[in-house]
Formats: C-alpha cells, structure tokens, sequence
C-alpha cells in the first residue's frame, strides 16, 4: 500500500506534464523541447515570490496563492511569446521544430542562471502533519498535492473530451486540413491547445513548490519522464499519456525501492525500447 500511494504521488505530477506534451503534439505534430521551462520559470518565481511575501508578514497560505497565480500568469505569457514568434512558423515541421525547441530551452535556461541564479531553494511547508490511509503513510501536504493534480488531470480530461474546445482540439489533432474545411480556426485552437499545455506545466510547478527545489534546470528532469510516458502510452494520445506516467511511476517508486534509483531509470529506458520495438507507436497510439 505504501508504494502504490508512492506511485500515486509520482504519477499525478507525471500526468499533468505528460498531458501538457501530447496536446501540443497531437495539435500541432511539433515535440516541444522548451516544454520543462514552463515548468521552471513558475517554480523559480514561487521560490522568488513566496519568501518575499512572507518577509512582509503576509500569511503563508497567502503567500503561496498569490505567488502561483502570478507564477502561472507570467509563463502564460512566455508560452504565448514562444508560440507567436517561434513555433507558430514550424507547426508540423518536425525537424525544424525540433531545432528550435531545444535552441530555446537552452537559451531559457541561460536566461533563468542570470536572472534567479543557480543556488537551489526549498520553500517552507505548507501543511504539517501526516496521514495513514490503509496502512500508507503519506503528509497531508502531499496528500493535498495529489488530489490536487489527479482533480486538474481529470477536467482537463473531460474538457478535451466534452467540451466545444475540446472537440475542436481533438478534430484538429485527427486531420486539421478536414478540420479547417468545417470553419475550424486552426491557428486560434493550435494557440489555445499551446497555452493549455502551458497552463499544465505551470500548475505542476506550482502544486508542487512545497516539495520540490527550484534551479534553473530543474524541468529537465521532468521534461525526460514526461517525453518517456508519452512515448510509451503513444505519441497524441491522451489515456496514453495517463497510461505512460502511470507505469513511470510505478517503475521509480518500486524500483527505487526494492532496488536502485539507478536501476529504476534504467528500466524506464529498456521498457521504452521494448515498446518502440514492438508498438512504435506506443501502447495506446494510432495505428
């Protein structure tokens, strides 16, 4: 019980990072390298911010909602600037695309060393205590992490599924030329599904402040399990993505557990080399 509430944990922040990467795949057929940077520049302005806040005496909680909505309003508009003067020219180009994406991870990067500098911050705790669930113990702060996360995933989930947007998204990802043929803005929804993959990155980051470290690189590592859960549940597909992060999950806590945290990235990269050789196009893609 104590690991599968490990995996819980590890998962929802997965999904909702995964999430973000297959919807800009699926709607614009681009991988988005610079993706973990929204993940960063959010994180890094909650370990500005928060601290700030809380030196001028406001309450903590406080301190946290006001840092994240501002955190999640200003990758909002870098996501916007990236998309309007960078992506939006190599939709469906995926080497250029490519190119671009990783030149501008690297840059933000440098941009993020220079303004916040390198040394890693941890924010204070949010929420004290601890919580045993069937024999699990998990603190309530993680607890609140979680259920947070798998709550987002979720109406994201019913959204892309239900909603007008999300029909659209959708339409757009199965044939955006058959799409724009019944009067579907394929720019303003490419746009949308941009900032909505954005949105998620940045909501991770802030959800999970209280338990992570700030630097400048720190969406790297994000960045490469989100890429890997994608590329196992498939490539555009959205319970693939929820599959993929579910088995990374599982594999890190398990295999750190009983064996290495070594061994368990090991096993994520054989397990994503034996699907590539037996389902290229992951386990739940098309085709």
């Amino acid at each position: 019980m104590q690991l599968i509430m490990n995996s819980l944990q590890i998962a929802s922040a997965y999904i909702l990072f995964s999430l973000g990467l297959t919807l800009i795949f699926g709607v614009m057929r681009i991988v988005n390298f610079a993706h973990g940077e929204f993940f960063t520049l959010a994180l890094l302005i909650m370990g500005v911010m928060v601290p700030l806040l809380v030196g001028i005496e406001m309450p903590l909680a406080a301190a946290y909602a006001l840092s994240g909505i501002l955190g999640i309003g200003l990758t909002l508009l870098l996501g916007a600037f990236i998309y309007q003067f960078a992506l939006k020219r190599f939709q469906r180009d995926m080497t250029g695309s490519f190119v671009v994406s990783v030149g501008l991870s690297l840059l933000l990067q440098g941009v993020f060393l220079e303004v916040f500098g390198g040394v890693p911050t941890k924010l204070p705790t949010l929420v004290e205590g601890t919580v045993n669930i069937m024999g699990a113990f998990i603190t309530v702060q993680r607890l609140i992490i979680t259920c947070c996360a798998l709550l987002v995933a979720i109406f994201m989930c019913w959204a892309i599924m239900s909603s007008r947007l999300g029909k659209a998204l959708r339409a757009v990802s199965e044939d955006h030329e058959a799409a724009m043929l019944q009067g579907i803005p394929y720019r303003r929804i490419a746009l949308a599904g941009f900032l909505i993959a954005t949105f998620l990155a940045a909501i991770a980051a802030v959800l999970l402040s209280p338990v992570t470290v700030s630097s400048p690189v720190v969406g790297g590592d994000y960045l490469i399990r989100g890429f890997i859960a994608v590329v196992i549940g498939g490539l555009g597909s959205i319970p693939g993505a929820i599959l993929g992060s579910v088995l990374i999950a599982v594999i890190e806590s398990v295999g750190g557990y009983y064996f290495d945290p070594t061994w368990a990235t090991i096993a994520m990269f054989a397990l994503t080399m034996f699907v590539l050789l037996v389902r290229p196009k992951g386990i739940l893609g098309n085709g």
